[in-house]
């Protein structure tokens, strides 16, 4: 039995492997020869194989309950990959690299001139009401003027096959592990696909991201000290913070394991004595940092730590503060950010976005609210939003009212026909809505993965992808635009990992 491709359901959706019912697109014809031989009861065993591979291996995530308990889970992944060509990546790449050059030139005037809103660029009062503006962090000039050093943007392709930027995450973006492990499991279980593919590979990204820890260091050194400071084993991202101290040789501490001495130098506590600590990757919100500077009763954080960022003796990426842009309300100013400060137009557009604090587009959200999808400024993880369509009158209301209450905090898009990628349901192949997020590093010089985490809906129908609502994951492949349906590619070096500026 194989998989009838000509019989897929892909009629009104854009799918990533199909153009239309048994019509591949164009480098995507040898992945769906492969998985039709296999046939969907062969392919049902795989996907078993990779629960299985992914249990063995550790892979979680952390889920909290309504009554406030952890909960880990293995890592929700479907053996399927998704395909991108070469040349659309680049133009994706070039975009991130843009837009993530603009954000953070932005953050920078925040925190010194405010030029940009003296030009009338972007409101006053949008800044005095934002929630992650840090006062604390007013004229600090962090190494090479980046105060986002990983950033991880979430795109979504609309039925037209327009890809979008969906939000920028720059405070702790997470999920950069999954992407690494999911294509190792798909090695695993699926090896004769990469038997007429060569993807681009994503495994150097611990190098690299260690190469921009270690350009931010404040002291000339070979091998810095470089450390992942993280809450702790009940952090719904505790996989992701020891997955990449282990792979970047790098210490996992805690705050408790680090002080800060009289000359505002950061130390660690080892079993051989102190050591110098001259970079931090935190993955601790701004206000968990410093006792002294944030909240007093923090116990996760390291007193005296915003000292010696502000002396210049210890590197934080990201660097405190930069959550300021990162903000949806913030994000719909980004076209405009990039106008003014690159003189350029924008590679990537945003999603078309109504903000509520306009009285007008206010008004407008308020009779639509069962066409559009309500967001707050600050919320992440698919919490806390409005899917009018699939929304109740009651929760209808409810937004309603929040919005007339705090309009500064909502946004409200179009709810657009997400495009899907085929997925193995039981013994079925249907296809799921999908969206991808790829990781940009900034420092010396910007990188971006060749690839990303691509999250996919589960249920059928549904457009929350999170994984913490119900979402899994698959493998992405970006592949030379002249791959051969019969034959691997070599015509790309597997030791190159990303696109760099």
């Amino acid at each position: 039995m194989v998989i009838e491709w000509d019989r897929y359901p892909c009629e009104s959706l854009y799918d990533e492997l199909l153009a239309a019912p048994g019509q591949p697109r164009a480098v995507t014809a040898a992945l769906l020869a492969d998985l039709a031989a296999l046939g969907p009861e062969e392919l049902a065993i795989r996907q078993e194989a990779a629960e299985v591979s992914i249990k063995e291996m550790g892979i979680t995530f952390t889920v909290y309950s309504e009554e406030g308990g952890a909960i880990d889970r293995a890592w929700p992944f479907d053996v399927i990959p998704r395909v991108i060509a070469q040349s659309e990546w680049e133009r994706v790449a070039a975009g991130l690299k843009q837009r993530v050059q603009a954000l953070n030139r932005f953050i920078d005037d925040l925190y010194h001139d405010q030029k940009v809103i003296k030009d009338g660029v972007f409101p006053k009062e949008l800044l005095e009401h934002s929630v992650n503006f840090r006062p604390q962090c007013v004229g600090i000039d962090p190494p090479f003027g980046v105060w986002a050093h990983i950033c991880g943007s979430d795109l979504v392709r609309d039925g037209d096959g327009t890809i979008y930027v969906l939000e920028d995450n720059l405070r702790v973006p997470s999920g950069v592990s999954y992407m690494l492990e999911n294509r190792m499991v798909t090695k695993r279980v699926l090896p004769e696909l990469f038997e007429h593919y060569t993807p681009f590979p994503v495994d150097d990204y611990p190098s690299q991201l260690f190469d921009t820890l270690a350009a931010l260091s404040p002291r000339p050194a070979d091998y810095p000290g470089v450390v992942v400071l993280t809450p702790g084993i009940y952090n719904s991202a505790y996989f992701e913070h020891a997955y990449l101290a282990q792979q970047m040789g790098a210490v996992l501490v805690e705050g408790r394991d680090l002080f800060v001495d009289d000359d505002d130098c950061c130390y660690m506590r080892t079993v051989d004595g102190l050591e110098r600590v001259d970079v931090i990757y935190r993955r601790i919100d701004d206000v968990f940092l410093d006792p002294e500077s944030f909240r007093p009763d923090s116990a996760l954080g390291v007193p005296g730590l915003m000292r010696a960022w502000k002396a210049g003796h210890v590197a934080l990426a990201n660097a405190p503060g930069a959550g300021v842009a990162d903000d949806k309300v913030v994000y719909s100013f980004v076209p405009e950010l990039i106008q003014y400060y690159l003189a350029e137009a924008a590679i990537l557009p945003n999603v078309p976005t109504w903000r509520c604090l306009d009285p007008d587009s206010m008004r407008y959200v308020l009779e639509h609210l069962a066409e559009l999808v309500v967001k707050p400024a600050n919320e992440s993880g698919g919490y806390g939003m409005l899917v009018g369509p699939a929304s109740t009158q009651a929760e209808r209301d409810q937004f309603a009212s929040l919005i007339k209450k705090d309009p500064r905090n909502y946004i409200a898009q179009p709810t657009l026909n997400l495009s899907t990628v085929p997925t193995v349901i039981k013994k079925n192949v249907e296809p799921r809505h999908v969206d991808l997020r790829p990781f940009i590093l900034s420092a010396d010089r910007q990188q971006v993965t060749t690839g990303g985490l691509t999250r996919v809906a589960l249920r059928k129908g549904s457009l929350v992808v999170n994984s913490s609502q119900g979402g899994g994951s698959k493998d992405t492949w970006i592949v030379p635009d002249d791959v051969s349906p019969t034959m691997p590619s070599q015509s790309q070096s597997q030791e190159q990992t990303v696109t760099e500026l």
